[in-house]
Parts: structure tokens; sequence; C-alpha cells
């Protein structure tokens, strides 16, 4: 398959600067609507899907927003690499509001489940999630980044919470005492899905405050204000990865992530299974 990278703007990342948009799609999925029409564009001659995770205007809290749609989309456009942007709180002194951190390993405080799989209904499937983002589109991000002028963490634990609420003041400190570097709301979803997508997985996560486990408090304000900053530095980041685009390839398991993950004996596959996972299962059939 021709490699094709994918986008997903978080809160403040709204569009791709210097992405010429060719048109937008609405896809249809089993599992509902997308955030927003798929926006297909192109940079340096290299076609870009982008989606904007909280839609247009940011409509959609976290909680609300449709995971599985959205990756689902993605790959059915043909999307092999996946990039996520989302804002985060910091637990360190050191990653400051206004850097970034690349994401290489998640924490899950969501209360419910479900958005989190593709595969509910008559099949059991356990991905290996060690290592929770693809290793050479991680490295390839970092390493693009310390060829730039920004401040950035090459590693970090993105702590899951479910939201929309920001932490109390004790679960930050918590939260913090546990060893996570940031908390996020939404790139855990993400991560998971991609990975039982079989699509190469990067998330870059942009700091905006300092959560609540120091004296100040987090509020929509102030991370509005610590955007700036961290947008800029990410996007400087994704176009020297669109013009690296496609990463050396054959140095990760990323593409085959449901070969020993599928529990279901194969003669148990219903029609129905194979018609509504056709996306995901047609290698295996």
């Amino acid at each position: 398959m021709q490699p094709k990278l994918g986008v997903i703007g978080g809160t403040g990342f709204y569009d791709l600067a210097g992405l010429e948009v060719k048109g937008t799609f609405p896809v249809q999925t089993p599992f509902g609507d997308a955030s927003d029409e798929f926006v297909v564009g192109e940079i340096s001659g290299k076609e870009i899907i982008f989606l904007p995770r909280h839609g247009k205007g940011h409509r959609l809290n976290p909680s609300v927003v449709n995971y599985c749609a959205n990756i689902w989309g993605m790959k059915k456009l043909g999307v092999t690499h996946l990039v996520t942007i989302s804002a985060v709180g910091s637990f360190r002194e050191e990653i400051k509001p206004g850097s970034l951190v690349f994401i290489d390993q998640y924490f899950d405080r969501t209360k419910t489940r479900g958005d989190d799989t593709f595969f509910r209904d008559g099949i059991a499937v356990h991905i290996s999630f060690a290592e929770p983002v693809c290793p050479v589109l991680h490295r390839l991000l970092a390493e693009i980044a310390g060829q730039l002028a920004i401040d950035f963490h090459s590693q970090g634990i993105y702590l899951n919470i479910e939201g929309p609420a920001f932490s109390t003041r004790a679960e930050s400190r918590i939260y913090r005492s546990w060893g996570a570097d940031v908390v996020g709301m939404t790139s855990l979803y993400e991560a998971k899905l991609a990975r039982e997508a079989e699509l190469h997985f990067a998330s870059i996560a942009e700091v905006t405050d300092y959560d609540s486990w120091r004296e100040e408090t987090v509020d929509v304000p102030t991370v509005l204000a610590n955007l700036g900053k961290a947008n800029a530095a990410a996007t400087k980041v994704l176009l020297g990865l669109i013009d690296r685009f496609p990463p050396v390839t054959g140095q990760c398991s990323c593409e085959s992530a449901l070969a020993q993950a599928i529990v279901t004996r194969r003669d148990y596959w219903t029609d129905e299974i194979k018609h509504k996972y056709a996306i995901l299962l047609e290698k295996y059939l």
C-alpha cells in the first residue's frame, strides 16, 4: 500500500498550515459519524488527510468524540501513518507550557470502556500494547524536533483521564507521584484504535499548563493562552515530517498488529463480522 499520512488536530489545531485543500469528505463508518468531514489536501505534492478531533468550532468535548469513527475513516481513506496532536497538562517543572512532548507510553485512568476498541461484536481481539507508538515514526519526529529551535521532550508518559473536567488538586498530585509526565483526555483512545487498524501511530503533546499540582489552577483561558507557541512548534515538526515522508519501514510490527491478536476461531467469523470489519480483517480472511 502506498504510504499516506493522516493528522488529527486537537484543541487549537483546527487546520494544517500550508495544506492545499483538494476537497472535504464525509466518511460512512459502522460506528457513526466522525468528528467532522475529512480534509484531503497536499503539501509539497504529498497527499495529507486532516481531521479536527473536536470538529470545526470545537463543538465536541473529549467524552463525546467518536474515536472509532475518526480512526476508521482514516483507515478507509488509505492512511498508513497517523500523527495526532493533543493539549496536555504537565506534571514536571522541566516540561514547561509551550513545549512539546513526544509520547511513548500511556496510563489509563478513564472510567468507561467502549471507545478504545473496534471489536465489540462476536470477535475477541487483544492487541499487544507494551510499546504503544510506532518506534520508527516516534524516533523520526523527535529527530526532526532536535533539528529545530524548539523546546521539546523526546519521551513522556501520558496519563489519560476521561474528563471533560480538569483534575482535582489531589488527583493531580497523586498522578505526579506515580511518575506520569503529562495528563490529557484523548490520545490513549487513538493510540489503541490505530494499533487495531494496523497504522503507524505517533502523538505530539502540546503542553499548555502545569495541571493543578502546583498552587495555580487550570482553566480554559490558561490553556488557550499557551497554545500559540506549542501549535507553532508542532506545525514545524509536522512540516518537517512531511518533507521526509515516508519514513524508513521494516523496523516495526505496526502493519501486522492483528496477526497474533485475534482469539476467535476463523470458523466462528460470521458473514456479518467479515462484512463489518472488512477494512481491518481482509488480509486475514
